[in-house]
């Protein structure tokens, strides 16, 4: 008759075994929880981001159409737009009064009704940073990308002609992507990158389209 022998362990051994055992689980718990935050943190950042980007987008494209309306095109110059800003005036036209239809029918012109005195129309400038954007507006600033340590927004100007032959200005400002998110994970930039090429769209933000008339819309709209 053979005998069984059973092999005790050292206690201390096993409770090695159970701290070892202990710290992988909690590894590969955070390998998992890590593995999905990783790009819901990534993409809560890039929406966050790119909302503070588009609204300095924004003003920049009120800048520029300002700028078209006074100089009869648009600059691709950060410093010829910021000087047109801070130093450029506009006509502002304050009205008091309308004519009426009677008025109009018996050929009464408003030239005519401000003689008179039957309404009134005041001449005043202001400048295109207070019209635009308020006189403590740091306009300087527009040409800065945030999140991207000082680099600037990308503009290009161009023209094309419609069917009529019509000359039509255009233009273009971006921001890369990688410029304002490339200190987040590497691999998730990639993915986004790697996502917006596949659907044949810009990897970053832009408004306007020098190789076709878009009215500067932006790629977010």
């Amino acid at each position: 008759m053979h005998r069984i022998y059973k092999i005790k362990y050292p206690y201390r051994m096993n409770n090695a075994y159970k701290v070892i055992l202990g710290a992988l689980a909690c590894c590969l718990a955070w390998m998992c929880y890590d593995s999905i935050m990783t790009p819901i943190r990534f993409g809560r950042i890039q929406e966050e981001r790119e909302a503070v980007i588009i609204s300095r987008m924004k003003d920049i494209r009120e800048a520029e159409k300002e700028f078209r309306k006074i100089k009869g095109h648009y600059t691709d110059d950060f410093d010829s737009l910021i000087q047109f800003v801070t130093t450029e005036k506009d006509i502002i036209i304050r009205k008091e009064g309308e004519l009426t239809d009677k008025q109009l029918e018996e050929g009464l012109t408003e030239r005519k009704a401000v003689a008179l005195g039957l309404i009134r129309r005041d001449t005043s400038y202001v400048s295109i940073q207070e019209k635009l954007f308020g006189a403590n507006y740091p306009v300087d600033s527009l040409r800065y990308i945030p999140f991207s340590d000082g680099e600037l927004f990308e503009m290009e100007v161009g023209e094309t002609t419609d069917k009529g032959g019509n000359i039509i200005k255009l233009m273009e400002c971006r921001a890369d992507c990688k410029v304002y998110l490339g200190d987040l994970n590497k691999q998730e930039l990639a993915n986004f990158i790697e996502e917006q090429n596949k659907l044949e769209r810009y990897a970053g933000l832009k408004f306007g389209d020098v190789n076709s008339p878009n009215n500067n819309a932006g790629n977010w709209e």
